[in-house]
């Protein structure tokens, strides 16, 4: 039995090739996998011995040979492919252990250049894996150290490995060749600003199998996207962030700690959101972190309850003392100072703790394919770019007799950037930095400045109000000029704009248009 082992990962090779050896293998190997094999003493023929060419072309070429290949390919239960290989001298290979050049890693390094990006291409590695799992009938596949043990337990005991065992290596083996066609595909693709290719593979490797889904009945897993990300490493995200303390991690605890992250990247001072359900149910920001979460609790205490915190600073005491007054399920921060740490755990045992060891910041360029939406509909799959536009994008464009006053302005851009993180129809009230009402989710617009309203209470007057789409009718305004808010923010756009605006001159609203609007569906 031969085993060809030609790995870029050399995690236990020597190990996994010594033990092969132990059981009467013979090991075919290249380059420096052949050499630090041999220099553990362990027989090893090189792979020109086998093709009697040396390696070309700075090791570009080394396997892609007939004598590789044949060996793989060959079917075991074809007389006639039996044949033909040991016409040709040929002897099979049974195993081949082998992984890929790091083509993510990488590209995601700021200083890559083409050239350098091209060179990490992997070619006869994918080229070994497609064969052996083509031919997973006869042969073992293996990409992964961690399956070594596998595959060693299984021909101890039954001198081959299992029909099933090689059907899974061999999947695992063709979705790592994809993925890392995709990472090519969209690495080159992304040199020319093509947003989105004509063909698509997304490449996804898996974190770990959640307990369950949105429901019990519903499974589920978590992945990490690995397309070539050039702030690979620099910002905070939710696949490499460490879970310190509570309960596992499921799908919905997941879904809502993004939201609280995405949330709170976008202010760059210190910022809170509470989180139910995918959505805020408060937002603010303070120069002290302890003073942006209690704004962003006590906006809706109740929907508050059992929610979900996000925070773009470490966890400090006075913050940790503060998140114990009340019942919270989860806290995402960028970390946690040792004695806040020390606090919530002994506090409640199954809150979770998740902490990014990053920076909580949006990335500087929001149209890379790492920074895609992706959502799922019937028969396809839907991308487009985040929502990301900087302050200066905003348009200041006031259209009511009455302008907003600086410290209107303030609160509108601050409701502007909450808004965007509300489902639509999307309502949010705000007093400087801090959202006093949100409403979201209906239907209607004006039912969703009810909702506002309400859930502000006396906070409403002199409120100012920022709206993720322009208002079909001049109700809203009625409504909200009830209420006492006194400025509102929207993107404009609408036939009755001009019915709008006369009806918040009526009132003496200030109405400042956007020129663009932020729906979240």
């Amino acid at each position: 039995m031969r085993a060809l082992l030609s790995v870029e990962d050399k995690t236990g090779i020597v190990t996994f090739a010594r033990d092969l050896v132990d059981i009467g293998w013979e090991i075919i190997s290249t380059g420096g996998t052949a050499a630090l094999i041999a220099s553990h003493d362990i027989p090893v023929t090189d792979i020109t011995s086998v093709t009697g060419f040396t390696e070309m072309l700075d090791g570009r070429v080394k396997t892609l040979h007939p004598a590789v290949h044949g060996a793989i390919l060959a079917r075991r239960d074809d007389p006639d492919h039996m044949a033909q290989i040991a016409a040709q001298g040929i002897a099979p290979i049974d195993l081949v252990a082998c992984n890929l050049y790091d083509f993510a890693g990488t590209v995601s390094q700021p200083d890559v250049t083409l050239a350098g990006a091209v060179e990490r291409i992997d070619i006869g590695g994918v080229t070994l894996l497609r064969a052996a799992a083509k031919n997973c009938d006869a042969v073992t596949v293996i990409m992964r150290p961690e399956d070594y043990a596998v595959v060693l337990e299984e021909l101890r005991a039954q001198g081959q490995t299992l029909p099933a065992t090689r059907r899974r290596l061999a999947a695992q083996a063709f979705a790592h060749t994809a993925a890392y066609d995709g990472q090519i595909a969209l690495y080159l693709a992304g040199l020319d600003n093509d947003r989105f290719p004509s063909e698509l593979a997304l490449p996804l490797e898996r974190i770990e199998s959640l307990r369950y889904g949105e429901n019990p009945h519903q499974h589920a897993a978590f992945y990490r996207w690995r397309a070539p990300d050039p702030l690979s490493g620099q910002r905070a995200t939710i696949a490499d962030a460490e879970a310190l303390h509570g309960k596992q991690l499921g799908y919905n605890n997941l879904m809502d700690l993004d939201a609280a992250l995405t949330i709170v990247a976008d202010f760059a001072e210190p910022a809170a959101a509470v989180v139910k359900h995918s959505g805020p149910c408060g937002i603010a920001s303070a120069s002290a972190l302890v003073e942006a979460f209690r704004a962003a609790r006590d906006c809706d205490p109740v929907s508050a309850f059992g929610g979900i915190i996000g925070l773009n600073r470490p966890v400090d005491v006075a913050t940790a003392e503060a998140i114990h007054e009340s019942h919270f399920d989860a806290i995402i921060a960028t970390d946690f100072d040792e004695d806040a740490l020390d606090l919530l755990e002994h506090k409640r045992k199954n809150l979770i703790l998740v902490a990014t060891h990053r920076p909580i910041i949006p990335p500087a360029k929001s149209d890379s394919f790492a920074e895609m939406e992706v959502r799922r509909v019937s028969g396809g799959v839907l991308l487009q770019t985040p929502n990301r536009l900087p302050d200066d994008a905003i348009k200041r464009d006031v259209v009511t007799d009455r302008a907003t006053t600086d410290e209107e302005w303030r609160g509108l851009l601050f409701a502007w950037k909450a808004v965007k993180h509300v489902k639509s129809n999307a309502i949010v009230l705000a007093r400087g930095n801090t959202t006093v009402g949100i409403g979201g989710g209906q239907p209607n617009r004006v039912d969703s400045v009810r909702i506002a309203i309400t859930r502000a209470g006396d906070r409403a007057q002199g409120s100012v109000l920022a709206s993720d789409a322009y208002f079909p009718f001049a109700d809203n305004i009625e409504v909200a000029a009830a209420a006492g808010i006194t400025a509102i923010i929207q993107p404009g756009g609408s036939i009755r704009d001009a019915e709008v605006i006369q009806a918040a001159n009526e009132h003496g609203i200030a109405m400042v248009f956007t020129g663009y609007r932020a729906f979240r569906h």
